[in-house]
């Protein structure tokens, strides 16, 4: 198995162009983010994946497959899971399920039985007869999840997977995604929710108006970090930030704040960890020290032009070097 292969793929909607140029590859057995602002193109591109959508131009190959080519036999491999659940309204989560099974040529028997066994793994037993019309939206992605493992595919195509979800959902959610590449599939996700991201890609494609960006000169950009002193709070924190800038040797004014704590730049982990070493030695109270984004939510806000990052102190002489 290949896995998902896109390369120079392009999609325009007359004179919008959604998709540009893009290549990309997803391996089997990893779990790959789709990141991207809203109007990226990310939906498009996962359309076109699912073989719902055709290129203008470029290839895509799904499982060594083209979709175009052959959707049958793309789609037998494929779990496609839209953002919102296209489903049967009256029918029950059962039945939408068993119906989903039949029309991938199962045999009765077998939907039934792998009816009951995703009801229980996406954790909607008790719902199984309740029609799809009263679930909620959380609950509506999980049957939307199912019904997209109901022909165990090899490669799983989800957007936006954990909208709706609380967050023992959320939990699960990351548990099963992990254990479904482990088994050998190909797992691509779209997702706004980058820090449900964060706890469950191997691998991550960032897509800006369209096309896949280059996402290392924004990961090596200096990258903001939370210093938090005990019994810190708004009113001390001018206090604060001269104690961890005097004993850092960096301005005071370089370095920034956000709900009590104090922000700081550095260019890389280890000159953080240089630092972190320096305010235990002076034996500051330290009780958090950590990076205010996640390294998906700082690659993301430094690649999209369209938001602007937060405030992040600049690195001082010692603290980044």
């Amino acid at each position: 198995m290949s896995g998902i292969v896109v390369e120079d793929v392009s999609r325009a909607f007359g004179t919008v162009q959604a998709v540009r140029s893009a290549t990309l590859r997803a391996e089997p057995g990893r779990v790959t983010g789709l990141v991207g602002p809203n109007g990226a193109g990310k939906t498009t591109l996962l359309l076109m994946l699912a073989s719902l959508l055709a290129p203008d131009t470029g290839t895509i190959r799904i499982g060594g497959v083209d979709p175009m080519v052959d959707p049958l036999a793309a789609r037998k491999m494929l779990g496609w899971m839209p953002d919102a659940l296209g489903a049967w309204p009256s029918l029950t989560a059962r039945e939408t399920l068993v119906t989903t099974g039949r029309l991938y040529d199962i045999a009765p028997t077998d939907t039934a039985h792998r009816a009951a066994a995703l009801l229980d793994l996406v954790g909607l037993t008790p719902l199984a007869d309740s029609p799809a019309k009263v679930l909620s939206r959380g609950q509506k992605q999980k049957l939307g999840l199912a019904r997209a493992l109901v022909h165990d595919p090899r490669v799983l195509l989800l957007d936006e997977p954990a909208s709706g979800l609380d967050p023992e959902a959320r939990v699960q959610l990351r548990v099963l995604l992990r254990r479904l590449a482990a088994e050998g599939r190909t797992v691509l996700i779209s997702s706004h929710i980058l820090s449900e991201l964060e706890e469950v890609v191997d691998d991550a494609v960032f897509l800006v108006a369209g096309a896949v960006v280059d996402a290392a000169p924004a990961q090596a950009s200096v990258r903001a970090w939370r210093i938090r002193l005990v019994g810190a709070s708004t009113d001390r924190l001018a206090a604060d930030a001269w104690q961890v800038a005097s004993t850092l040797g960096v301005a005071p004014e370089s370095l920034g704040a956000d709900r009590g704590a104090v922000l700081i730049g550095f260019e890389t982990e280890e000159s953080a960890a240089r630092a972190l070493q320096r305010l235990v030695a002076a034996q500051l109270p330290i009780s958090e020290f950590a990076p205010a984004q996640s390294a998906l939510e700082h690659t993301f806000l430094h690649l999209n032009p369209t938001v602007v990052p937060p405030p992040t102190a600049h690195p001082g002489t010692e603290a980044g070097a």
